[in-house]
């Protein structure tokens, strides 16, 4: 029989172990502090230059890196139908658009502490190798109104709402006049490549 000393080490290394297992599930960067030569480390976390936006942009804001970094067609598009929305009486914005992928990685960081795992987390943010908008080929539209006129009329440009369980990403996934792709169910989701 265990002596109770040598149960309490156990313990004691099994809770050393379960918080390192708790705290790399937290981050999927290669270290807290990012080296020199690491991709992460060139990369802006957070505020205007890794793309964070405060309280959604106009689509005219092309001087904010979020809009700036976009792909070009992308942002034309974008550009047209915030004009022809704005002439229905809906004023789009942009709340988010390119991101760092510095930025990207803490947004998935938050969500797998957020929903509980990496696997809930996926269902809602990238990681930053998935993301489109770190590829800058994704934005996300505000206010509601914005989204239903865009998902109405969004095809018109090119741009369709691709996940079903976010009704303000967009990304330009058809020619203009085009038929919109299926949506997928969330981002975990991936659509067979043929």
């Amino acid at each position: 029989m265990p002596s109770h000393r040598g149960i309490i080490r156990i313990l004691a290394l099994g809770s050393v172990v379960l918080g390192a297992l708790t705290l790399s599930a937290c981050s999927y960067t290669e270290s807290a502090e990012p080296r020199r030569g690491n991709y992460l480390a060139t990369q802006p976390d957070s505020g205007p230059s890794g793309g964070e936006i405060e309280n959604g942009v106009s689509v005219e804001d092309t001087h904010v890196p979020a809009l700036a970094r976009l792909d070009s067609a992308l942002l034309t598009a974008l550009q047209s139908a915030a004009v022809d929305a704005r002439e229905s009486g809906v004023d789009m914005h942009v709340t988010s658009g390119w991101r760092s992928a510095a930025y990207q990685q803490r947004l998935f960081d938050e969500a797998v502490v957020r929903y509980g795992s990496a696997d809930e987390a996926s269902k809602w943010v990238h990681t930053p190798s998935l993301s489109k908008h770190v590829s800058g080929q994704a934005v996300d539209i505000g206010p509601t109104d914005a989204d239903d006129w865009l998902i109405r009329h969004g095809s018109d440009y090119g741009l369709c709402q691709t996940y079903s369980n976010e009704m303000w990403h967009f990304e330009l996934a058809t020619a203009p006049g085009g038929e919109c792709p299926p949506q997928l169910s969330n981002p975990s989701d991936e659509r067979a490549e043929g």
